[in-house]
């Protein structure tokens, strides 16, 4: 008898990492994602819809990146991966520094657990650990698929034994808003720009910086512009995107805490009011019309994963 096709929807929220000084470390869940359907059926093998950001672009087989994600988890486990159509209604920006490529991994990743947990025969519930395990080990490094993963500001480092993350709730006067370009960037190329050595006091300023920024984000939002300092990587990757260096200056030249988003060349503002967050807009108007501001909220519930009726996923 051929098992009941099972249905489950994730909404998987994107991510502005490093945040200035944080590099490879701190990231932040944003307001703004990816919801994905996937059904299971008898016929082996994956089919994938894209709607939106990256239809007709991105690969809708099993070489997709959150159909890769899926098999990689249930391959960890040693189970066989059940047929999947899935459908996803893509938001985040592809190659803008707003964790697309991340957003993409804990989808799959949430997926794959959603599915293990309904499982008749075999259910399995995957804990925090071993989701971040999963989602680390595609991506390479935690600092953008934590937050996705988990909400909010997220702080994550690597052990001997695996990824670690912790999950700080962010104070409520922090306004984010994201400036994105018509311009795309590598994380590779953005990657390859930074030196391997860094002088001894640009990393102590990088140290007491996000030692702030963290305060700053939790605490003391009027801290933010000082904490958003950084040496370690944006003066470095700013000849390769030029554009953006020249609006992160002229807004920090007006006192807004702008840093580049991730591997840029999106930037991200953390205003410490609503109303200083729509004078960087109005400044980044000045600029051209290169930029879309994308006003939003800190996601506080990170990724998320349900079980629905078939029917109403088809």
């Amino acid at each position: 008898m051929s098992p009941e096709p099972r249905a489950v929807r994730v909404h998987v929220p994107a991510t502005s990492a490093n945040l200035g000084p944080g590099f490879d470390t701190l990231g932040l869940a944003l307001g703004y994602g990816d919801e994905l359907i996937a059904v299971t059926r008898e016929a082996p093998g994956v089919t994938v819809e894209v709607r939106g950001v990256g239809a007709g672009e991105v690969p809708t087989d099993e070489s997709n990146l959150v159909a890769r994600s899926i098999a990689h988890v249930y391959d960890r486990l040693g189970r066989t991966v059940p047929g999947l159509d899935l459908r996803a209604d893509n938001r985040i920006p592809h190659g803008r520094g707003m964790g697309s490529s991340g957003s993409a991994i804990v989808a799959g990743v949430m997926i794959a657990a959603g599915l293990l947990e309904s499982d008749p025969e075999q259910p399995l519930k995957l804990g925090e650990d071993e989701l971040l395990a999963f989602a680390t080990e595609l991506e390479g490094h935690p600092d953008n698929v934590a937050p996705a993963l988990f909400g909010g500001l997220t702080i994550a480092w690597t052990t001997p034994q695996g990824p670690r993350f912790k999950r700080l709730l962010v104070h409520r006067g922090v306004s984010p808003l994201v400036l994105v370009p018509s311009f795309t960037m590598s994380t590779e190329l953005a990657r390859s720009l930074q030196p391997k050595h860094v002088p001894h006091e640009d990393a102590v300023f990088n140290v007491s910086r996000s030692a702030l920024l963290v305060a700053a984000l939790t605490q003391s939002p009027e801290l933010l512009f000082e904490a958003t300092e950084d040496r370690l990587h944006q003066d470095y990757r700013g000849e390769a995107m030029p554009r953006t260096r020249d609006l992160i200056r002229a807004l920090r030249d007006g006192g807004h805490a702008a840093v580049v988003s991730g591997a840029g060349p999106s930037i991200l503002v953390l205003a410490g009011d609503p109303a200083e967050r729509l004078a960087a807009v109005e400044l980044a108007e000045e600029h051209g019309s290169d930029w879309q501001p994308l006003i939003l909220a800190v996601d506080i519930k990170g990724a998320t994963v349900e079980s629905i009726p078939v029917d109403s996923a088809r």
